[in-house]
Formats: structure tokens, sequence, C-alpha cells
């Protein structure tokens, strides 16, 4: 081995300038990749708080986020955790409205009959009631037929229930085949309809208060005065416990400031000298539907009896809640209101409020009562009413001749129209 060709001292300087270059070429290397590393934490940091603040900051982006989820998701069954009674018009172009035509009904009543009554316009015919996000069984009249085979159904309430059933005998009329047959009994009070073939009837029973009332002369009850027996049911209620499917209403009779409870020995009339305890219309309301609510919890076997009780509907009488004029009412309306969350000021949301609560407790007891809220559909459909296109009972003043719209009468519905949608959700809750 020969020597190196350097003294020590120059070895070692040359040593320590290559040792301090390898480990500034190190040092360099690892300020590169730190750089490198942080600006990618500091970007998945400034994402991660992005996102952070798009879920807690504000309830509306979280709507956003969980509205597209919904909508990534199947539809939820017709009747199951879809909210059948949140939704909008919308003008039917196909063939599936109207369910019937009215000339080929012979059991629609004159009442209802607006094109025999005048009616020119159709567009009202032809609207269909769509849920949010979901949608319900269209009817099927023989399919309808063959589930109701044996039974019967029964409406009991005032002429909004009366019209619904009048809805409900031509949509099954026109769809059945077979012999059919309508008919009364017990003094008005109740009127049916027969499909024999089938072995279905489909009834409806006067009672506008449910409980008894100076109102309940099934043609005479056109007094001003709300006088009742606040807990006497009986006298009508024995004539619905047989029915497999009871379909109740009442609110509009109960719309009175004061309503005059009958003290016990009293009758039934319109008669001054008689003692009165007067009491407001809603409290009379609530201890009304307490009475209706007892007798129900003590007589409807849930094994047996469907319970389905109707939603208040809407009465277009000011058209000024439409933007209408000051005077107006729902006479000459041709198109619905297109406002999802338009509500009319007839609708008294108090009232309201006593039926729901009611129906709560007295579902709270195990009685299966499920209620068919048509209040809001009802809403919008300022179009659909009799107004002046139906039989008059009375002869019009010359006043009413004048202005027709003195005469209208917006509170009860055309058929076909209107409660035919409140049949097709009436049905599709039946046999859910």
């Amino acid at each position: 081995m020969g020597k190196m060709n350097c003294s020590t001292g120059l070895c070692d300087m040359q040593t320590m300038i290559q040792c301090c270059i390898f480990i500034f070429f190190l040092g360099g290397l690892a300020t590169i990749s730190f750089y490198k590393n942080n600006k990618q934490e500091v970007a998945m940091h400034n994402i991660a708080v992005t996102l952070s603040n798009a879920f807690t900051n504000n309830n509306t982006d979280t709507r956003v986020f969980d509205h597209q989820e919904k909508l990534s998701s199947p539809p939820p069954s017709s009747t199951g955790t879809c909210d059948l009674f949140s939704g909008r018009w919308v003008l039917d172009n196909t063939s599936h409205y109207p369910l019937y035509k009215e000339q080929e009904c012979p059991y629609l009543e004159d009442t209802f009959a607006c094109q025999t009554y005048g009616r020119k316009d159709s567009k009202y015919l032809h609207w269909k009631w769509q849920p949010h996000g979901c949608d319900f069984p269209r009817f099927d009249g023989k399919a309808i037929a063959e589930k109701l085979r044996g039974k019967r159904l029964l409406f009991v309430g005032d002429s909004l229930n009366r019209n619904q059933w009048n809805s409900m005998i031509c949509m099954l009329y026109s769809s059945i085949p077979g012999v059919k047959t309508s008919g009364g009994g017990l003094g008005g009070l109740l009127r049916t309809f027969r499909a024999a073939d089938y072995n279905v009837s489909v009834d409806f029973y006067w009672a506008p208060m449910l409980v008894e009332s100076l109102g309940d002369s099934p043609t005479n009850h056109h007094s001003d005065n709300r006088i009742v027996r606040i807990k006497s049911i009986e006298k009508h209620a024995r004539h619905w416990i047989d029915a497999d499917v009871l379909i109740f209403n009442s609110f509009h009779w109960w719309r009175s400031p004061v309503v005059k409870l009958l003290k016990s020995g009293g009758s039934l009339v319109d008669d001054p000298n008689q003692e009165y305890e007067d009491v407001d219309g809603l409290s009379a309301y609530k201890m009304g539907l307490k009475t209706w609510s007892n007798w129900a919890q003590t007589h409807i076997d849930p094994s047996k009896t469907k319970l389905f009780f109707m939603g208040a509907t809407a009465t277009h009488s000011r058209a000024k809640d439409w933007d209408g004029t000051s005077k107006g009412n729902c006479y000459g309306e041709t198109e619905p209101v297109m406002d999802d969350g338009f509500w009319e000021s007839g609708t008294n949301s108090k009232m309201l409020s006593i039926l729901d609560s009611s129906l709560r407790k007295l579902k709270a007891t195990g009685v299966n009562i499920q209620t068919i809220n048509i209040t809001q559909l009802t809403q919008c459909r300022k179009d659909g009413h009799t107004t002046v296109y139906r039989k008059q009972w009375r002869p019009l003043t010359d006043e009413q001749k004048k202005n027709p719209g003195l005469a209208s009468d917006c509170s009860h519905w055309c058929l076909p129209g209107v409660p035919d949608i409140w049949n097709e959700l009436l049905l599709g809750y039946i046999f859910r």
C-alpha cells in the first residue's frame, strides 16, 4: 500500500467540506418535502373547514343537502311516509279526469250538477292533485268494487259530506257493471246506494253537528240559530254501528259566534221561551267532538270498522283573499290559485286546532281514527264551487238577478270535480 499524498490536516479539511455539502443537500431535500406536505395539509384543512361550515353555519345549506339526498332515494309508498295532503294542482292532459260524466250519473243531485244548470267552462274538471315527491293510487272502479264486495261504507255529517258521498256513488256507478239502485229511509236522514252484483252499500246519514241539533231535519234546517243537545248522540249513532267503514265530518255548522245548549227536558225547536245556555262556538265545538269521541271509544271495534274524519274545506267567499274585487267571491272564477301556500280567510284555524286535538286524544285511547286532511288542497280551488250553477230552492231576488254573485254558493262543489279527489285519497287509505 502506498502513502497518501497529503498531510493529515489537509485531508481533515477536505473531509469536513464534503460532509457540510452533503448535509446541506439533505437539508434542502427535507425542506422541500416538508413544504409540499405542509401545503397539502393546509389545503385539506381548508376543505374540511369549508365542508364543516356548509353543514353547521346555517339551516339553508343543510336543507339543500337533505333535499338532494331525498331526490336520489326512491319515492315513498303511496300512503306510507309520504304526506299525500301536501302538494299542488296540476292540469291533467290525459283522459283520467273527469272520472265520470255528469249526464251519465242518474243519481247526481241537482245541487251539484253545474253543467246541467248552465256552467259553460270545463277546465275545472281536468285538474289533478299531485303530492310533493310521491303519488297515490288513481281510481279504478272495478278493482275498488271488488275490494268493497260485501261491505258497507257510511258517510255521516253535513251537506259537504253528502257532496262527497254523491261523488263516490257517481264514481262507482259509472264503472261497476250490474244492477245499481239508490233510495232513502229514516225520514230522509238516510240516503243509500246499492251495487247488487257486489253486495256493496255506500250510504249517507244526515247529522250536521253529529250530536242532536235543531238542524237534524234533512230538509228544514235553515234557521240561523244553532241549538244542540250537546251530550246526546245515540239517537243518530245507533244507525251507524253496522258499517264497515265510517266517514265523518262536522265543521261548518259550528262556525257560529254562539251555540245554544238545550237544557234537559227541552225540545229542539227555535223557541225563545225555552231554557238555553249560550256558549261560544269554539267551546261548543270542542264539547260536541268530545261527545262524539266518547261514543267512538265505546262503540267502535277496530277489528271490524275503519274510522275516518274528513278535514274542513275552504269557502271562497272573499275574492280579495286572492287579489280579486273587494266585494267579489267565487262567482266567475275559472282558475285555481297557483300559490301552494294560499290560505283563504274563511278557514278558522282555531277550529282546526280543536279538531286536530280532539282526534289526537281519541287516537291516544286506542281508537284507530284516520284524518283525511283535505283542508290545504281545497284552499286553491276557488274555481270548483257550484256558485249559481245549481238548482235554486228559493226564487232569486231582483238584486240577486242583477248581481249573481250574491246568490253564489262558495261552500259546495261541482260534480264531477274536487270531491272526486277526496274520494281517491280516502280509498287509498281504506285499502292501503
